[in-house]
């Protein structure tokens, strides 16, 4: 009998620390992820070429590059890696005229700052490409590491129209045809330009002048918002704390409808440059969302009106989420769509989640060391979430 209930007990423990690994994967890095920007511009005499990616990336891609391994790119490393630095950009990622490999001309390599994160800026020039021709770019960086969640957000210009992709996961190759610019006439008179250009998500499907750009776009966005959350793993700690006590199903609908809400609002604001806060102060108090709820669980004897503290944090974890979008410089004609897509695939993952949990919640909540395991659990969440505050508060 004491062995039985020995055994109940380690079955407990390992329930809760299931539930974790379901919302908290292995890694104990928040915002796990590796980016990437694209800006491409077809003037008639050149192509103005300019990508920039995170300087942690770049630690990650070129060996011994960090000489002091203080996670930081500085010049003098530059200028003894610099070989390495240009092999990079010309190895792995290639712009195709008509399947022909174009040869770029590197202009400079900069060191920028962006939203508080340090960026190495390539500027590069390719030929001109003219309408009716097929421009193809593939992006190999990481290609051969299956466990990397590298993102590439390409923003691009053509004749006076711009337009966005996404290259992620498995789909590194975007191809667009440049078609030609034709005036139509419109009911009340004005002349007005067709879509000038068409884009495949992937080089292995035939460029179809029938489809529209906007095709490949909202799934881009859309799998972009699923990747986000995933490698979000604080937005994702902070959802556990949030489920982790017991409470009804009316008041859970609450949370998740409060933080949807939230953090709708707020990435929206922040994309479209109305609110603007040092991404310092965004990720630690994202971190300081996670104690503060945990230590609530465990210390709270009654938990009533979450929904509006969830609200009040949701704003600031929606101006994480915007981020990544900001650096995109999306068209205000494009944005609408862009937002809505990434909204939906945030809230799709969110979703999932929570219906993966709450079984698991409700069989923890009927055992009698239920209080106890929520307490165990809640002080992980907490201990992870200090250590993040601390480590944001003084980087």
């Amino acid at each position: 009998m004491k062995f039985h209930f020995k055994s109940n007990r380690l079955l407990n423990y390992l329930a809760i620390l299931a539930m974790m690994g379901i919302l908290f994967p292995s890694s104990a890095h928040a915002h796990a992820y590796s980016a990437s920007y694209t800006n491409i511009k077809m003037n008639p005499d050149k192509t103005e070429f300019v990508f920039y990616i995170d300087t942690l990336s770049i630690i990650e891609l070129i060996e011994d590059i960090d000489k002091n391994k203080n996670n930081e790119l500085e010049k003098s490393e530059m200028k003894e890696k610099n070989h390495d630095l240009e092999e990079l950009v010309h190895h792995h990622l290639t712009l195709d005229l008509n399947n022909r490999q174009q040869e770029p001309i590197l202009e400079k390599m900069v060191l920028e700052k962006k939203e508080d994160k340090i960026f190495l800026t390539y500027y590069l020039t390719f030929p001109a490409f003219t309408a009716g021709d097929t421009l193809s770019f593939n992006d190999g960086l990481y290609v051969n590491d299956p466990a990397t969640n590298y993102v590439n957000l390409i923003s691009f210009e053509f004749a006076g129209t711009t337009g966005q992709a996404i290259l992620q996961g498995k789909e590194r190759t975007w191809t667009i045809l440049l078609a030609e610019a034709q005036e139509e006439q419109s009911q009340d008179g004005q002349t007005s330009q067709p879509e000038e250009y068409q884009t495949q998500p992937d080089s292995t499907q035939e460029v179809d002048p029938n489809v529209e750009a906007t095709t490949s776009s909202w799934l881009s966005f859309f799998k972009l918002g699923m990747l986000h959350i995933l490698t979000g793993y604080d937005h994702l700690l902070f959802l556990l704390a949030l489920l982790l006590r017991r409470q009804t199903f009316k008041q859970y609908a609450a949370i998740i409808t409060s933080f949807t809400i939230a953090h709708s609002i707020t990435i929206s604001l922040a994309v479209l440059g109305v609110i603007t806060l040092p991404s310092r102060f965004i990720e630690s108090v994202i971190a300081f969302s996670i104690v503060y709820v945990a230590l609530e669980n465990i210390f709270r004897k009654e938990i009533r009106h979450r929904w509006g503290l969830t609200f009040l944090f949701g704003l600031i974890h929606g101006l994480g989420f915007a981020n990544i979008l900001k650096e995109m410089n999306i068209p205000k004609a494009d944005l609408a769509l862009a937002l809505v897509n990434f909204n939906i695939g945030i809230e799709v993952v969110q979703l999932a989640l929570v219906l993966l949990v709450l079984p698991l919640l409700t069989y923890i909540f009927r055992l009698k060391s239920s209080g106890l395991i929520i307490k165990a659990g809640s002080i992980i969440v907490a201990a992870l979430g200090a250590f993040w505050f601390i480590e944001r508060i003084f980087s």
